[in-house]
């Protein structure tokens, strides 16, 4: 009897089996036959782990749906599959590298406007940023890479600014050759009700350089996400980030905030619509409203007037300032301006925008800055950040002030990061890796062509665990002709040859007569280099720091011809440079003040406690900087320090300074003080007049020097000098014990 029992229990369980196999896989054919007719691909049961495909949610193209539009999933693939005719190109594909393999390089030009061509004011910020490039041509038979004239910044169809006809317009074009190396920039695209992504002309073969880019649509490795910026967003420079230095606590008064518009309908508002719920008023400000647009009364709900009177009770700037985390959502499109307003005010952003392919995101690593949520599970987001530690935060919103200073904070940081991402791309065996692009002091101040060690560069010694080398080269500027052997500059050669750290000694020739014979020149114990600096025959004043080949030491002693130091001198310098490779390291301290009745910056060589530059005319720095001096600033402000024999020092401390953020390093020296308050001029003691008349002796010297700073200010877009108080003397300088316990005792005789 019970043997029985088994067996019928036995024989049902195979029947419910067979019946659920059968039924089971009836259905699944089916389905396939009812979805292969449709033209349709099955979509598999999701598995647990596939968030993007949990059940009871839309997926990425219902999410991009106006609920009022009517157009099914299947209609607008087929319209993005329109816009995007060309979605599988890629660099090797769809870019002439040929163009760029001349002698000209990466060249980039802008078509010609047309007579009567209006442009938006962002977008004529972007085209000024490449005019003023180094990469800028007017011949577009030298160019790599082709940038259009008529403005493609807004194509949203009811927008004021909207270009029409841009299709007939570029196919006009004899070098458009369907977009192939092009580059297109767009912050707006699409229209009321769907705001797609098209730009209502066939961008063909071309590098798209697009705000809210959906990853579905973004060809990796070929086009670049840009960030949304407003009209506003400075041409140069930007503010600087919000975070003080070592801000403690890093926890603010709020934890999560928001403040912004409310959409009652259409895409974008199911996330805007639910961010109520999680306000309460204390560590977390969700504050929306629906007083925009012109008809939001007809469209308000029963909500709308609680929330605008709650939104009135708090400062948004108020709040960016005073909060740790800042909600980024999505608007009508999947980028927001809130994202910058967000990172220079070092408030974390959190991202609720799925889909969103962040800006740079081929060379920036944004889980380092930001914390990227989901639309869907909005109600975890304070449980999240919450959830995020100390030491993180304040990692996360140093994060957001390096890549904002370092590529946001201005339409000319934007510009130039699209055309090196397309330079590193076009020249990829001298690129830039992640670390350069992700650490201080960012990608647009590493020069590949210098080189692609990390360890070649100043500023990653810290990060690397390593030391500069124990010898310097020193470059001697030679401006005086050699008629004498008692010259200042034949016993600088002797005091500097004798230190023990210096491995060879140029002297860079900028003499109106020619440089003498190497027998003209006093033995050496080290091997010494006679280097014209002239052009053509012409002196040239910045040809002191152009990245001479013969140059073999990280370090660079610069000097003038009639500096007047001793060797204790040089080699204490030397040991404190070696501590801080990134900066100046020198003697002759100058200052930078703001004139508030000329509204100008001044330039100052007043002998105070406070300056924020070392003169060059006896200074230690990397020669890195001399590469960077020639190839990264532009040659408007080369030919100017050129033409005025004059400034060239200034200049060298503006741009180490907007490197290192840093100011320069004053060392201890003799004091011999002298000053001349007509010509407002102190002579540093370590340097004397030679066989010509000082420079400074001539009134036109001081008053150039002044308009030089103002200058490179105004390219720089702000002033990137940093004053300092702090100076480094040896140990027991000055201090009354022994002279046979201190090692530089020579550095006290006056």
């Amino acid at each position: 009897m019970q043997a029985r029992k088994k067996y019928v229990l036995l024989g049902l369980c195979m029947c419910c089996w067979l019946l659920l196999y059968y039924w089971g896989g009836l259905q699944e054919r089916l389905l396939g036959l009812i979805t292969h007719k449709r033209g349709e691909v099955a979509r598999p049961w999701p598995s647990w782990l596939d968030r993007d495909l949990l059940p009871g949610y839309a997926d990425q193209a219902e999410l991009q749906n106006d609920g009022g539009s009517g157009d099914s999933p299947r209609q607008r693939r087929q319209s993005w599959a329109g816009i995007y005719k060309d979605s599988r190109c890629r660099m090797d594909t769809c870019f002439d590298f040929a163009r760029c393999q001349g002698q000209s390089g990466f060249r980039v030009y802008i078509y010609p406007p047309e007579k009567g061509e209006r442009v938006s004011e962002s977008y004529h910020k972007i085209l000024t940023s490449v005019v003023e490039s180094r990469y800028y041509t007017s011949d577009p038979r030298e160019a790599c890479l082709f940038v259009l004239g008529i403005d493609t910044l807004d194509r949203d169809q009811l927008s004021t600014q909207f270009v029409p006809n841009v299709d007939e317009r570029i196919r006009g074009y004899p070098l458009w050759n369907d977009g192939r190396n092009h580059v297109i920039f767009n912050l707006y695209s699409g229209t009321w009700p769907n705001y797609t992504e098209d730009l209502g002309f066939n961008v063909g073969q071309a590098i798209l350089a697009k705000a809210s880019l959906n990853t579905e649509h973004f060809r990796p490795g070929f086009d670049i996400s840009i960030p949304l910026f407003s009209k506003e967003h400075p041409q140069k420079g930007g503010e600087r980030g919000w975070l003080v230095r070592n801000t403690v606590p890093p926890r603010r008064k709020y934890l999560l905030m928001f403040k912004g518009k409310r959409y009652l309908t259409g895409i974008g508002s199911d996330t805007r619509n639910a961010l109520h719920h999680i306000h309460n008023g204390k560590d977390i400000v969700s504050l929306t409203t629906c007083r925009h647009g012109k008809d939001w009364e007809k469209h308000k709900d029963t909500r709308c007037d609680h929330d605008n009177q709650e939104y009135e009770r708090f400062d948004y700037q108020e709040l960016l300032h005073n909060s740790t985390f800042c909600l980024v959502p999505r608007g009508r499109r999947l980028g927001s301006f809130r994202f910058l307003e967000s990172l220079q005010a070092a408030c974390i952003p959190v991202l609720l925008s799925n889909g969103w392919e962040l800006p740079f995101s081929d060379v920036i690593q944004w889980n380092q800055a930001v914390i990227e949520g989901d639309e869907r599970l909005l109600l975890q987001v304070p449980s999240t950040v919450r959830a995020v530690g100390i030491d993180r935060v304040l990692a996360l919103r140093q994060r957001t002030q390096m890549l904002w200073e370092a590529y946001f904070s201005s339409v000319d940081k934007i510009v130039l990061t699209t055309l090196e991402i397309i330079k590193d791309r076009v020249y990829s065996h001298i690129s830039r890796n992640k670390f350069m692009w992700n650490a201080l002091p960012g990608g647009l101040l590493v020069l590949p062509e210098y080189s692609t060690h990390l360890a070649h560069y100043p500023f990653y010694y810290l990060n690397l665990g390593i030391s500069p080398g124990q010898e310097f080269t020193a470059v001697i500027h030679a401006t005086s002709p050699l008629v004498s052997q008692s010259q200042p500059i034949m016993k600088l050669l002797q005091v500097v040859s004798k230190s023990k750290y210096c491995s060879q000694i140029i002297i860079l020739w900028n003499s109106e007569k020619p440089p003498p014979h190497r027998s003209k020149w006093p033995p050496m114990p080290v091997p010494l280099i006679i280097t014209d600096g002239r052009r053509k025959g012409s002196i040239q004043t910045s040809s002191r720091f152009l990245p001479h080949a013969a140059i073999e030491t990280e370090a660079v002693l610069s000097l003038d011809e009639d500096t007047v130091l001793l060797t204790s001198e040089i080699d204490f310098a030397f040991h404190v440079w070696r501590s801080f490779p990134e900066r100046i390291v020198g003697y002759p301290p100058r200052s930078h003040f703001w004139d508030p009745v000329k509204k100008a910056w001044g330039y100052t060589s007043k002998w105070t406690n406070e300056y924020s530059i070392v003169l060059t005319g006896a200074a230690f720095y990397h020669r890195y900087y001399h590469h960077l001096f020639s190839h990264y600033l532009p040659s408007s402000l080369r030919a100017l320090v050129d033409r005025t024999s004059n400034c060239e020092d200034i200049l060298m401390n503006f741009l180490v300074s907007s490197v290192t953020n840093l100011p320069p390093i004053k060392v201890a020296q003799r004091k011999q003080y002298k000053e001349m308050p007509t010509l407002q001029v102190s002579f540093c003691p370590s340097i004397e007049s030679g066989t010509k008349t000082a420079p400074w002796v001539n009134p036109e010297h001081f008053t150039q020097r002044q308009e030089c700073v103002s200058t490179f200010a105004s390219w720089f877009g702000y002033m990137p000098l940093v004053h300092s108080q702090f100076r480094l003397d040896p140990v027991l300088f000055k201090d009354h014990v022994s002279v046979l316990r201190k090692r530089y005792k020579d550095l006290e005789r006056v």
